[in-house]
Order: C-alpha cells, then structure tokens, then sequence
C-alpha cells in the first residue's frame, strides 16, 4: 500500500532517509550562538529560503517579499503581531455612514528615505500605480472593482471612494497599499526601475543588494517612529532548509526562517538556540486548473479523486514531523474568523478515488505534471505524486527555483498542477478566497458561480458575523467541489539566538524588526 512508504520507519521509507540526512547536516554543536552575534549587536543576520522576487512591494506577491517590504514601506495602517489594526502613516479614519468613504488623517511631520515630505499626494499616487495595468501589481484586482476615486483634499488628509461595499476595505489597506514617494517614482524611466533602488518610510532603507545571494538594510535615521535597536538588517538566502540551521549553528547567522520540522523538534533541548513556533495561517495545498474544458481537472470527479487518493496523516507524519493538521478547507482554523468548523479533510480512499477517475471517463488515469518550488520538501511533492501514480494520475515533478516559480505562477503559467501557500497578508479570508477561487483572482484558475455569488455577497458585507457565515458557504461549496487538492495546515518554525530579543507575527508569514533588540 502506499501509504507504507511515506510512514516514517526508520532505514525503511524515503521520508525517512531524507530525513536522516537532514538531521546528520544539520549535526554540528551549537558553540557558536547563545550570545555571540554572528557580526556584532548592531547587526542582525538573518537566513531565508528565498530572496524577494521583487523589491517593489506594489509589484511583489510573495510571502518573501513581505518578509522584507515591513521593514522598508509603510502602510496607512498596518498590524501588530497578533494581526489587529494599528496606525502607521495615518493616525485616525472615518467611516461614512453608506460605508462608501473612508476619510484618513495623516500623521505629520514624515519623511521618505530619500528626504521627501509624504503627503496625502503620495497616498493617492500609490493607490493609481496599484491600479495601473502598467505596474503589474499583484495587489490590482483587490482595489479595481471597488475603488472609485481618491482624493487629497489637504496634505494630511485622503480620501477614498468606494463604487461599492468593501467589509475588508481597513485589513486590504493595511495589507496591500505601501506607500511610495509620487516625485521620485515618476523621475523613473519606466515601472520597472522602481524595484532596482526602492524608496519607502520605513524604520530601514536598502542598503544593497546582491542578487541570489544577500540584501542588506540600514536603519533610517529619519524615520517617523521609534529607533530601532538593530542597525543592520543582513538577509542570507539560503534555500537548503538544513543548510539555514547550520548557518546558525555555526554562528553565521543570527535567525533561521522556515526551520523543518525535523529540525525543530531536535534543537528544541538545546539550550544554546531557541525555536518558535506559530500559527502558520497558510494553507498547504495543489493549484488546480480546471478552467480549460478540454483538461482533466476540469472535471469535478477528476478535482476529487485528487483529493482522497493522498494519505494525509502519513504526510503528516513522515514529512512535517507531525507539526501539522490536516487541511479540510482553504481557510485554516488559525485563521481570526472565516473557517468552517463543521467540514472534514477528506479520508483517505484510493478505492473511491479510482472509481472517480472511471467515472470521469478515465479509467486508465492521465499523464500530467505538476509545479514543485524548491522552498517546498522534495519528499512533500514525490509523495503526493507517488499517491496519484496509485490511481493512474502519472505527475511528471517540475522542480523549479522559487522566485521563477513565483514569476509563472503570478501570471497563470503554473498549471495545470502547481504545490502553493498563501500568507495571511490582510488578516481577513477574502484574501485567499479573493486570490484563489474568485474568477479573476491572482492565483486562481476555477470558476464556480455559486461561489462568486457568495465572494461578491461579502465584499459589501461589514459585519463579522455575516461575514464569518458567508465564508462558512464559500468553504464548503469548495469543498465539495474539489476546488483545490487540500494537504496540511503548517506551523512556522523559527531558530534564534536566545539572546536576540524578537518574535514572529502569529498566523503571518511577514518578518518585522522595528522592536528587535539584542539583551
């Protein structure tokens, strides 16, 4: 049976080999940290899995590049590490009582890096380079259907417009719209530029950037709010996950993102490092393609049998170390609101999932393929196709560097199959259920009416609890349609130097440094 290879016996399984490997790599005593900097207390190191695809955080998708784009730009509001709303650029809003004009008041005194005011000019212009087909912003379709104006009244005032109802309008503003300088931006030749020398308001300003290998941040000096602690900002990318750990131990950094579970689950007695763990409010599931009438996937049964030929407790267990959850929806529990309690990741049945594929007309299954990015386990994507391969669904991996993945998958070029992830940007569900399974958003390619219906319902919505209800809807419609192939629910894991005094954002994939500190 298949689920007996990805069980995690020792010397017996895949998993289980890989993951030995990983543990005798990432082996080496930790002498080296637990209060000696990897550079001095003025500096902070920090090793990712990937670099920002993009420095232009209008442009920018992915969750690397928030990993980035928080130290560096302001938004009007932004949030603290629990995910509530707080004021960065504006220091209050209202409301109108049609729900159509939000009015912002912003705060005083502020300084780009390059020594420009901000003024609600800047506010303006950055919401239009959003909306500018030009700009290519990933952030476009949450803004062009509901925005229908802003305005800048005085220097400290904005004004936005609404054509229509937008419940999440305060988390999409805090989430997605960072503020670039109107009179830098427009001395560029062209949208592009932007992203080789960026400008923001941040506690930090970029310093360089070596292309594949690190970015390096300083502080700003003139920066609005209070000092940071740390001068520097220095990010290593590192896409090997037992080659991060390393890293640390060895005293070459400071902190480790995206720490196997493996890893974790060994350094935890170890009392010269420190892991935590959050809350990863991403849920870890396959892309599907199912617009093209002509494909496989475009057929409900076909969706479906995807689903409940995996053995997801097996994955669980061999791959994360069991530091997951089975996903039963694209909205994990650890989400605010927005979850459906009542719905079940699906059992695992291949006998179900075979007739399915019969049922679908293809009784012999399918040859396809299916997108795997580097940041993902190599084991993750060989068992999910050798499950497949179980019922006749031969997926050929396409292992693919994760910035180049992130460039096709932003512009519809990763199908039909592609492993995916979604940060919790926004702090609200309308950002993966708007991203994935709305007709025209970002990262999706299905359609189904009855759900657009329900995602257009609650874009005018207001009110928590109807909003929680309507997600509940939209969730099980696309359950029961096989929308997505539907794995885990993710912890993060982190590795410091106890002595670096910082903490993750809880349900968030960002990295923010403002409070960091060395004890």
């Amino acid at each position: 049976m298949i689920h007996r290879l990805f069980a995690g016996r020792a010397g017996t399984t895949l998993a289980s080999a890989v993951f030995g490997m990983a543990l005798l790599a990432g082996a080496a005593p930790a002498h080296a940290v637990g209060g000696k900097p990897a550079v001095d207390k003025n500096t902070l190191v920090v090793a990712l899995s990937a670099e920002p695809g993009n420095l232009d955080p209008q442009v920018a998708p992915s969750v690397d590049s928030a990993k980035y784009a928080w130290n560096v730009f302001d938004t009007l509001y932004g949030f603290d590490r629990t995910g509530q709303l707080v004021p960065r650029l504006a220091t209050a809003y209202r409301i109108s009582d049609d729900g159509l004009t939000y009015t912002f008041t912003l705060r005083a005194g502020v300084k780009f890096q390059n020594g420009d005011a901000f003024t609600s000019a800047d506010v303006k212009y950055s919401l239009e380079r959003v909306l500018a087909p030009a700009t290519r912003s990933t952030r476009r379709p949450y803004f062009v259907n509901t925005v229908e104006s802003v305005s800048a009244p005085d220097a400290h005032t904005v004004v936005f417009k609404l054509s229509q109802r937008d419940g999440a309008f305060l988390n999409k503003i805090a989430g997605y719209l960072y503020i670039v300088p109107q009179k830098y931006t427009e001395s560029l030749p062209n949208p592009e530029a932007f992203a080789l020398a960026p400008i923001g308001t941040g506690p930090y300003r970029v310093a360089s950037h070596t292309v594949g290998q690190s970015l390096v941040l300083t502080r700003f000096d003139g920066f609005w709010g209070t000092k940071p602690g740390i001068e520097t900002i220095r990010y290593r990318f590192i896409a090997e996950p037992s080659s991060r750990v390393s890293a640390l131990l060895n005293g070459e950094v400071d902190l480790s993102t995206d720490v196997s579970a493996s890893d974790a689950e060994r350094l935890r007695s170890d009392n010269k490092v420190a892991v935590l763990s959050v809350p990863g409010g991403s849920p870890l599931h396959v892309r599907i393609y199912s617009k093209d009438p002509s494909s496989p996937f475009s057929k409900r049964d076909v969706r479906l049998a995807l689903n409940y030929a995996i053995d997801r407790d097996a994955i669980i267990k061999s791959v994360f170390r069991g530091a997951a959850a089975p996903l039963a929806s694209t909205i994990p529990s650890s989400y605010p609101y927005g979850s459906n309690p009542d719905l079940k990741p699906y059992p695992y049945d291949p006998a179900k999932a075979r007739k399915l594929l019969a049922d679908a007309g293809y009784p012999k299954g399918f040859d396809t393929s299916v997108y795997c990015a580097a940041a993902f386990p190599r084991t993750l994507c060989e068992a999910v196709a050798a499950y497949w391969s179980q019922i006749g669904v031969r997926a050929q991996i396409k292992v693919v560097d994760y910035v180049a993945f992130n460039r096709i998958n932003n512009v519809h070029q990763s199908g039909p199959l592609a492993f995916s992830e979604f940060g919790n940007a926004i702090y609200d569900p309308i950002h993966v259920i708007g991203g994935s399974v709305a007709k025209d958003g970002t990262w999706s390619d299905y359609y189904n009416p009855q759900v657009q219906a329900l995602i257009d319902k609650v874009g005018g919505e207001s009110d928590r609890g109807k909003r929680d209800a309507l997600f509940r809807q939209i969730l099980a419609l696309t359950h029961d349609d096989g929308e997505a192939v539907l794995i885990a629910e993710l912890r993060l894991n982190y590795l410091k130097d106890p002595s670096l005094d910082w903490q993750p954002q809880s349900a968030g994939w960002n990295l923010e440094f403002r409070s960091a500190v060395w004890k």
